[in-house]
């Protein structure tokens, strides 16, 4: 089974619904341009910065952009295979699904300020980091058998996938097979999931788990506070930040003019607008292919047999 595949079937029919009905287009050729946008907020929350992004663009593309917000993850991949959406902007696990099932191209990846051991850098990659009470006995991931975890989200590349992957690769546990999953529960004892990287530190410190797991691109006091009051026992990556795609369908000159549009975003007078839109910690983006930005993420999920869900809490 490909595990870059939507596999649950109710997923997929309510993502087509959306996606449909969301993302209905016209077809006006090239009059019209519409970026579909991974759900991070609601619309309302969002509608402001998205009235000033498409302003941004239209004046450099001399065409009628709108920003569009299905109501899913999979609603955005379908308006991109069905051709309702010309762009979209994408977390990297999402993006490969939509590289793999609606044969969309990743043209740029989001460069963001994180941090790699530590130092601060502009990387469109990090890391992450399994992380022990400073007093734990365990040197190694190996010497946790049988502990305790809390890994931040079953939807989390980095706190979830990339450790996973790199369980597998140690030999830690076993590799999926007959279309199944990895499963740490063959390692640890206990498996959690917080909910998030705070959630997991929070769980490390009142004792609750043994180990958890940290990342690159959290805010800087959290990842320093970590740090701090832990040992890092074992890391993984590189894991890519967010993608831009391009449907394949998007033709010259419209495709290249929106790619240089959007480069022009990183600019410092125009910085704060993607900040407030698509992440905190934007810096530019930068031009990039489909293997290049999501290789290695495609790599761990081929290794864990993992397969995204939208029914996941």
């Amino acid at each position: 089974m490909n595990p870059l595949k939507l596999t649950i079937s109710a997923v997929i029919a309510v993502a087509v619904l959306t996606a449909l009905s969301a993302c209905g287009g016209d077809d006006d050729d090239q009059e019209s341009l519409v970026i579909a946008v991974q759900p991070t907020a609601t619309q309302s929350e969002l509608s402001d910065q998205a009235s000033e992004l498409e302003s941004f663009l239209e004046e450099r593309l001399d065409v009628d952009v709108e920003i569009r917000f299905p109501t899913s993850y999979g609603g955005v991949v379908e308006s991109l295979r069905f051709g309702h959406a010309d762009a979209a902007f994408m977390g990297a696990w999402p993006a490969s699904i939509a590289a793999a099932e609606a044969d969309a191209e990743v043209v740029l990846a989001e460069v963001r300020e994180v941090t790699i051991g530590d130092e601060q850098v502009e990387e469109p990659f990090y890391y992450s980091y399994w992380v022990v009470s400073p007093d734990s006995e365990a040197k190694s991931l190996a010497d946790l058998e049988g502990a305790r975890v809390a890994f931040s989200s079953q939807l989390s590349t980095s706190g979830y996938v990339a450790p996973l992957a790199r369980m597998v690769e140690l030999g830690l546990i076993d590799a999926p097979t007959g279309g199944g999953a990895a499963d740490a529960g063959q390692f640890f004892d206990e498996v959690f999931f917080a909910g998030g990287y705070s959630q997991a530190w929070e769980a490390l410190q009142a004792g609750q788990v043994d180990v958890s797991i940290i990342a690159g691109d959290v805010p800087i006091d959290l990842y320093q506070e970590v740090l701090d009051n832990t040992r890092v026992i074992e890391e993984q990556g590189p894991l890519p930040s967010h993608a831009v795609l391009f449907a394949n369908d998007l033709e010259e000159p419209l495709r290249g003019r929106l790619k240089d549009a959007l480069l022009e975003l990183g600019e410092e007078q125009h910085r704060e607008l993607m900040r407030q839109f698509v992440s905190g910690i934007f810096v530019r983006f930068e031009e990039t292919t489909t293997e290049e930005h999501l290789g290695a993420l495609d790599r761990f999920l081929g290794d864990t047999g993992l397969a995204f869900t939208e029914t996941l809490r």
